[in-house]
């Protein structure tokens, strides 16, 4: 028999959503049959599933220790850090594809009871997309184990997580929620646009004046492609359901009479938006090999060894907040460019404050 007693983390959410976490190997039919048996019971009680759980809640489940193993990944709860650094060794990289845990600190800008801000590295990914990917996720849980500030047990049930997404090649401020709250708080505040993202990129020719744009983007699912569409564009298109609204704030910083240095305030948040954007209007992005030039990329690539788009999320500035996150209000974190961006501007003779 295993017991669980509710923690914060997981409290508020349903008997049922809380075993098909635990229970993740198991099939739905399979967890709602021992419901009815009362083989899981709620504070000894029979229940169905649909109740909701409170912090000290009771969660036993009658499983023997075999069936338990056979039915929970606890083994692979954050993968194995060794396998994945074995696999990736002798692998030539302008720059590494992990960080080895130890390290990790290094590459986080703000740390509290409830929030990391971390600089993810080009190269990496934001959540992983197959077993054996180690992304940042994956390495901030890892620290959080080394730390002693979470057990494997804990995360059974209840995983911090990521709260928003930067593709592989784009590098920059990422935050992560440690506890359900954060999560729960930074999906809203995100929704509600009641943070300001700011990027800093170099796009192909000169932009002089600041922009502040409208469109309609798509994503396609078989090339991980986005295209975009203006409004009148939009209006007339037989698919409006599937093209989402965005809005790009684009700011000159600086240009050499080929290349711009620009401060990007990232309106909405939609995949590729950023890049797609820019090249839709000429100005495609250094290093971007999906929507960029070939000639610009090759450029970067002979004479920077450029593996990389130079696309950077250098800012997060946060609102006014109530409640428990009202000390964040008004704060600001940069994030400081990686060493081949300020190479770059440096050479490029781009160098502006922002």
């Amino acid at each position: 028999m295993k017991e669980f007693i509710i923690r914060e983390n997981e409290a508020g959410q349903r008997a049922d959503k809380f075993l098909k976490k635990y229970l993740s190997r198991a099939e739905e039919g399979f967890i709602y049959k021992m419901l009815r048996k009362k083989n899981i019971t709620l504070n000894d009680k029979k229940i169905n599933g649909s109740e909701k759980l409170c912090v000290g809640d009771s969660v036993k489940i009658y499983f023997s220790e075999e069936t338990l193993q056979k039915f929970t990944a606890a083994q692979n709860v954050v993968g194995n850090y060794d396998t994945y650094q074995h696999k990736n060794n002798g692998r030539r990289l302008h720059k590494p594809l992990y960080i080895h845990p130890g390290k990790i600190q290094d590459s986080i800008i703000y740390e509290d009871e409830n929030v990391i801000l971390f600089n993810k590295p080009s190269g990496v990914l934001s959540q992983k997309a197959c077993i054996d990917d180690m992304s940042v996720n994956e390495l901030l849980l890892f620290y959080l184990l080394d730390k002693g500030k979470i057990t494997k047990e804990q995360l059974e049930t209840f995983k911090p997580s990521i709260c928003n997404r930067l593709d592989r090649n784009t590098s920059g401020l990422i935050i992560f929620g440690k506890n359900l709250k954060t999560l729960q708080f930074f999906s809203g505040v995100l929704k509600d646009r009641r943070i300001h993202k700011y990027y800093l990129c170099v796009v192909n020719g000169v932009m002089k004046d600041r922009q502040r744009i409208q469109g309609y983007l798509r994503k396609s699912e078989k090339n991980n492609m986005v295209d975009i569409i203006d409004e009148a564009a939009y209006r007339l298109h037989p698919k409006k359901e599937e093209y989402s609204y965005i809005e790009t704030e684009y700011m000159p910083l600086k240009d050499n009479g080929k290349y711009t240095l620009l401060k990007v305030h990232l309106v909405t948040g939609k995949p590729h938006q950023i890049r797609a954007h820019l090249a839709n209007m000429g100005h495609a992005l250094a290093g971007d090999v999906k929507y960029g030039s070939r000639k610009v990329n090759h450029y970067f690539q002979k004479k920077y060894e450029l593996e990389y788009q130079l696309l950077h999320s250098y800012e997060l500035k946060f609102d006014e907040y109530e409640g428990d996150f009202r000390y964040l209000s008004g704060k600001s974190f940069k994030a400081e460019l990686p060493w081949s961006f300020l190479e770059v501007i440096r050479r490029e003779g781009l160098e502006s404050e922002y």
